[in-house]
């Protein structure tokens, strides 16, 4: 289940029906700060993105602070310290997030679970002021920019980056981040820093340079996937991956014709040179996005009917935007799709059964060094996919 609350002032919502119900006090002072609380929610569990929007004046350090009326505990966060005492919850900006302008926003996420229910949060502050319920200031804050955001937005994105810049760059590539939409290439096989390669054997699998269709610009990478392991194909680079040591967010946009075949396939690889330079593996599975270690076939989530259910399908004949976090300092993995978190593509470090008991049945800190996009199928399963606008970096792109 999936919904949105804005949380400005007092609200309620009717969890069981995924209906909302907001009542916004009569007020004339302006907001000091907007949040939004953005729940993906299954059987006892959910993850939740928070934005929270700044209308006073510039702040270099942020706390966010709700109350939870349900039985919800926070198990972990990211882009944010999240921690709670009772039914109280305080989020802390990190290291680099810190600074909001007047009119800017910080966005960050956490997993919780439950056991009876899920209600949303009714209130927040933003360092002890509560946030109130008008999306734009009345007055010109008396610091922070010399021409103040006069239509903050009353509608967020539905899909807002968790970190990065306010106004990100062309295609949202955070100024940390290796990021490359094809547009380079001249001729029609891929150069530069990405090399055809046919691991062990090669057969029908091709890979070219396509000018005729893209997400970005005008150019994509293309891969005519065959059926069957030694038809495999992959375009690698060894570059983007330069931008991080131990973690890595990786974000790509990419379009097929074919829907995920029962059968495993991959259409994404990386050589872990922590794991005798095995690959970690994303593709799919009973019809569904998993990750795969090579090194002992370990999946992600388990493929179990509850498991896959956690998982998604690729939409075909659409673009797609995939981001995946791989922390190598504790092994842990979340994975958005279109900038909602999968669930079953989530490895916390805490064994989940259906999720990620398989998966932490060792101990697994990945050492990244290449990048490999194409497509590999172990039993049937052809496909054409269209990939675009990489992006590596140590902080999350966003779509």
């Amino acid at each position: 289940m999936r919904r949105r609350v804005l949380a400005l002032g007092v609200a309620a919502a009717v969890a069981g029906a995924g209906m909302v119900v907001a009542f916004a006090p009569a007020a004339t002072a302006a907001a000091a700060c907007q949040v939004d609380y953005e729940v993906n929610q299954w059987s006892g569990g959910f993850t939740a993105d928070v934005k929270v929007t700044n209308f006073g004046a510039a702040v270099t350090s942020w706390t966010v602070a709700w109350a939870y009326a349900g039985d919800q505990k926070i198990t972990n966060g990211w882009n944010a310290t999240v921690t709670q005492s009772g039914s109280a919850v305080t989020a802390t900006n990190v290291a680099w997030n810190g600074s909001l302008a007047s009119g800017g926003s910080a966005s960050f996420g956490f997993q919780g679970t439950f056991a009876a229910a899920n209600p949303a949060p009714t209130a927040f502050t933003l360092n002890g002021v509560a946030c109130g319920p008008d999306a734009t200031p009345t007055t010109p804050p008396t610091t922070g920019p010399t021409t103040p955001p006069t239509t903050p937005p009353t509608t967020p994105p539905t899909t807002p980056p968790t970190t990065g810049p306010t106004t990100p760059p062309a295609q949202n590539c955070v100024a940390t981040a290796v990021c490359d939409g094809f547009e380079n290439q001249t001729g029609t096989t891929p150069g530069g820093n990405w090399a055809v390669t046919y691991p062990d054997c090669s057969g029908a699998g091709t890979a070219a340079i396509d000018k005729t269709v893209a997400h970005g610009g005008a150019t994509s990478l293309r891969i005519n996937g065959a059926e069957g392991y030694c038809n495999h194909v992959f375009v690698r680079s060894t570059a983007i991956l330069g931008t991080t040591s131990n973690v890595w967010y990786v974000r790509y946009w990419v379009r097929h014709t074919t829907a995920l075949p029962a059968a495993h396939v991959a259409a994404v690889a990386m050589r872990d040179a922590n794991d005798g330079g095995k690959d970690l593996r994303f593709g799919g599975q009973n019809g569904a996005l998993q990750f795969n270690r090579a090194s002992d076939d370990a999946t992600l989530p388990e493929q179990s009917p509850a498991g896959v259910a956690l998982s998604a399908p690729l939409p075909v004949n659409t673009w797609n935007c995939v981001e995946f976090k791989v922390d190598g300092r504790d092994g842990t993995i979340q994975t958005w799709l279109n900038g909602t978190s999968v669930p079953g593509l989530l490895e916390d470090g805490v064994a989940t059964h259906d999720i990620d008991s398989q998966w932490l049945n060792r101990t697994w800190r990945p050492s990244l060094t290449d990048l490999k996009l194409g497509w590999e199928s172990y039993g049937s399963g052809a496909d054409t996919l269209w990939y675009d606008d990489v992006a590596v970096s140590a902080m999350r792109n966003g779509c």
